[in-house]
């Protein structure tokens, strides 16, 4: 058995990811079908659950959404004693959900050195034993092992360039896990609470250096042993990570940020815990890990996060703030607060600042785009009535012009779901506003994300075959894609080339079926 394998942890692929932690430690109840849809709609692309929920595992079935799942504390014990417990652990949590499932990750434990030491000592031979039983099943090679770690396990972490970790833990636990880690081509997992170190520091750390906000160079912080400069506690941190494993010999381990966020509420202490240093923070942090900026210690190294997390956990037995780093509500499933994000694609486009618009590529075919016009009026139902002679969006007429208006049309009344945005690789999702003098194209809003209801046609236009389609606005239409097509083409004055040619491609496809 095989599953599809998600971007190569070793180098963290070529770009960066951004994840989202689910913890299901709320009164809200949402199913596990919402959940799923949300993911899809906010174009979330890899999930990190604090158990294997059987429930949610099947709803992700079919969704490409890559998942890790995690072997909770209360049962490492059981896992860590031998193979055949692991056996069955991987058996019960991951093998009855593949390959429908993209499960590509495992981790064993939460946190497990700093919070559970009786856990900590099985913890690697959980690790080992669950590795045996991937292998077993032929899936090693795609579903990686690991464990996520507190940055507390890092000891004298300013200079970064000194840090070291626990020395209590290091020959017995920490040194046989990361030869674990390196010779499986696994990745460090590593938790970093900026808002708590913060609030810890009692006003000795910038509020704006914990946001990752602009501040004046008086204020950067520099490393006297390397003069490495740093604008942020984030890669602070995470240097300090860098340079603990380096200290050990392991430089080249790639790491994975498994939890960062910001609250945005708290008791009387947690004055900065509020909606908009959390949408501050997450925005920024987004920003960061998607530019590929790396941090002073490793430049232009590649970072994946985990955001913690999706919903507010109100029943987590922790404290005030710590159950406020949701993104969204569980009830409503309405965001909690605004997002500011920039070339950030369609991620998390929950938000009124951050219009998304799907657009024509600079560059493409022009008849290409014409048959993808075509489709979008067409089959697509967009409304194209603005792009007709004499309406307020006909000007330009040209392909190019016309074709961003109805690829926008589609995606917007399709709720940007994912695939909306594609129309045979001549559209692109951006966050220029194209309007121009009249001519208004309307943009993605927090008010769309609320809508569950997610269209079941996509900007796929290679069948010919007679097809039900349903359309976001409920209706079914009944139709051959090249009757559909033609219908396209009657809204617009087309050359007898682009009329022919379309038809010639309509022709083609539907032969293939």
């Amino acid at each position: 058995m095989s599953v599809a394998t998600g971007p190569g942890f070793r180098a963290i692929g070529s770009h960066g990811y951004v994840g989202i932690n689910y913890g299901t430690q709320f009164s809200a109840s949402p199913s596990a079908d919402q959940v799923v849809a949300l993911l899809r709609r906010q174009s979330i692309t890899n999930i990190r659950l604090y158990d294997a929920n059987g429930t949610i595992l099947q709803a992700l079935a079919h969704t490409g959404i890559q998942v890790m799942v995690t072997v909770p504390n209360t049962e490492l014990l059981s896992v860590g004693q031998s193979n055949a417990s692991a056996v069955n652990w991987v058996n019960t949590n991951v093998l009855a959900y593949l390959p429908a499932t993209n499960i590509t990750a495992i981790c064993v434990g939460t946190e497990v050195l700093t919070t559970d030491p009786n856990a900590a000592l099985v913890l690697v031979p959980a690790m080992k034993y669950l590795r045996v039983a991937l292998l077993a099943s032929n899936l090693s090679a795609n579903i990686k092992i690991s464990t996520s770690n507190d940055a507390s396990l890092i000891l004298d972490s300013f200079p970064p360039s000194q840090a070291y970790f626990n020395k209590s833990l290091t020959s017995s636990i920490l040194v046989p896990m990361l030869d674990f880690l390196n010779s499986t081509g696994s990745f460090f997992m590593l938790n970093i609470y900026c808002y708590d170190i913060y609030k810890k520091s009692n006003g000795v750390i910038l509020l704006d250096y914990a946001l990752l906000n602009p501040i004046t160079p008086d204020n950067v912080v520099t490393d006297s042993n390397t003069l490495f400069q740093y604008h942020n506690l984030f890669d602070a941190v995470l240097d300090a990570c860098y340079f603990a494993l380096a200290q050990l010999k392991y430089s080249t381990l790639p790491v994975v940020i498994s939890e960062a966020g910001w609250p945005s509420g708290g008791d009387s202490s947690d004055k900065e815990a509020t909606d908009e240093n959390a949408s501050t923070f997450i925005s920024n942090l987004i920003a960061h890990v998607l530019n590929n900026s790396g941090t002073p210690k490793r430049p232009h190294t590649t970072v994946s996060m985990y955001i913690m997390e999706l919903f507010n956990e109100d029943l987590k037995v922790s404290s005030a703030s710590a159950k406020n780093y949701g993104l969204f509500n569980g009830s409503t499933l309405h965001p909690i607060y605004s997002l500011r994000l920039s070339n950030a694609g369609p991620l998390l486009a929950n938000d009124t600042t951050t219009q998304l618009y799907c657009l024509a590529k600079s560059g493409a075919s022009q008849d290409e785009l014409q048959i993808a016009l075509d489709w979008a009026c067409g089959i697509g139902r967009a409304n194209c009535t603005a792009i007709q002679p004499g309406q307020l969006c006909y000007e330009p007429d040209t392909v190019q012009a016309h074709a961003s208006y109805a690829f926008n049309n589609y995606y917007q009344k399709n709720n940007r779901v994912s695939g909306s945005c594609d129309f045979n690789g001549v559209a692109t999702i951006s966050t220029t506003n194209p309007s121009t003098g009249v001519c208004m194209y309307p943009g993605s809003s927090s008010n769309g994300t609320s809508n569950l209801t997610s269209a079941n046609t996509m900007a796929n236009f290679t069948s010919g075959n007679s097809t039900n389609l349903t359309t976001a606005d409920g209706n079914s239409n009944n139709t051959s894609s090249s009757t559909s097509l033609l219908y396209g083409i009657s809204s617009f004055s087309l050359s007898p080339f682009h009329i022919l040619f379309s038809l010639l491609v309509v022709l083609s496809f539907t032969s293939l079926f």
